[in-house]
């Protein structure tokens, strides 16, 4: 048996419970406080560090009786967070293990405060933890560490979904998932669902097998000058097209890109924005919140209208390095694009939707510029 001591985000009860996977009444826990520490709040993560600090004290919990197995579910989940643990004395005299950052040299932002990161990044995190926890024995914590940043989008997806503005006119029926199974993950997920669901007559289905991708959600926006009368456009190589024998692997899009955790889609619009086209957009008009395709996939849009600057010499060659984007950006006029619409030639959903919202708007953004 053995006792830790808890200064971070494990302090948040529903997190503790996944994690230890045991509930809270099941724990003896108490608060508790180790002496000349204090926890800083990380400047590259939402997430605190204990820092040495002379005549400080850092305040916590301290879990006693610990198992063996749940000794082992902690170190793989901080094991992804770089973090190993190492014996201390509390300020009442009692020793307990504890989690240090493995790099001491980590960039610190001030004091870490509980409250506040539980408002910001608490249900998210709690979202986040189980799919780690669900990897348990199946798979090492540095393989989950790599998947980390797309297992969070998946998190704050889910917590977007909570916040939906659709289904005003839908049938609020009830859904009975019978068994859930992670059949892939990677940068993506596939899940296998068996499931009753309500009919329109009141009565309950048949249990049902069905697969559904579980994708991130993401913003996507059509930069658009209403004083030149032009909009731009992305072209890279995309995946969809591959797998399905399309003859066009390079395709025409608005900029488009995951949310990241943290991130409203309004401020992912913008990032990508800087990302894929170096381009600022100057101001976000909202056009859509849409579902790519409901009857197998996760994957949700927030598409925008972007106003910016583009002249001729607004084009070029972008994207991140690091994630191996190759992306180019054309400029063409409003009437080019309709055409392309008119023509089938624009085999970009959010593109379609994007300039048929701009269609009807086009006169009043134009006036008003």
């Amino acid at each position: 048996m053995t006792n830790l001591f808890f200064y971070g985000s494990l302090q948040h009860v529903p997190l503790l419970e996944v994690v230890l996977g045991a509930p809270f009444a099941d724990l003896d826990v108490t608060d508790a406080a180790l002496p000349d520490h204090t926890v800083m709040a990380v400047t590259d993560g939402p997430y605190p560090t204990l820092v040495a600090q002379k005549g400080s004290v850092a305040s916590g919990i301290v879990v006693r009786g610990l198992t063996a197995e749940q000794i082992a579910r902690l170190d793989f989940y901080e094991g992804g967070f770089e973090f190993d643990l190492r014996h201390v004395t509390l300020s009442d005299g009692q020793g307990a293990q504890v989690y240090f950052a493995a790099n001491a040299e980590l960039a610190t932002d001030g004091a870490w405060s509980l409250a506040s990161w539980q408002a910001r990044w608490g249900t998210m995190t709690v979202i986040a933890a189980r799919e780690v926890m669900g990897y348990f024995g199946e798979r090492d914590a540095a393989d989950v560490a790599r998947m980390f940043p797309m297992i969070r989008a998946r998190a704050v997806a889910q917590v977007n979904a909570g916040q939906s503005k659709h289904g005003a006119l839908t049938t609020p029926g009830t859904v009975e998932i019978l068994d859930r199974t992670r059949v892939y993950a990677n940068f993506f997920a596939f899940d296998e669902v068996t499931l009753r669901h309500e009919r329109f007559s009141g009565s309950m289905s048949e249990p049902l097998l069905r697969g559904v991708f579980i994708a991130t959600d993401a913003a996507i926006v059509l930069p658009y000058d209403p004083v030149r009368d032009r909009v731009m456009l992305v072209e890279q190589i995309r995946l969809g097209p591959l797998g399905r024998g399309d003859r066009s692997l390079w395709q025409l899009e608005p900029i488009a890109g995951r949310i990241d955790a943290g991130e409203t889609p309004e401020q992912a619009a913008l990032r990508e924005a800087q990302e894929e086209a170096d381009l600022t957009v100057t101001q976000l008009l909202p056009v859509a919140e849409t579902y790519a395709s409901p009857g197998n996939a996760t994957e949700f849009h927030y598409i925008y209208v972007g106003i910016a600057d583009l002249p001729d010499s607004a084009t070029g060659v972008s994207g991140k390095a690091d994630e191996a984007e190759d992306i180019r950006s054309h400029i063409i006029s409003f009437d080019r694009l309709m055409q392309m619409v008119d023509d089938l030639q624009a085999a970009n959903a959010p593109l379609v939707v994007a300039a048929l919202w701009l269609a009807r708007h086009r006169h009043r953004l134009r006036n008003r510029a």
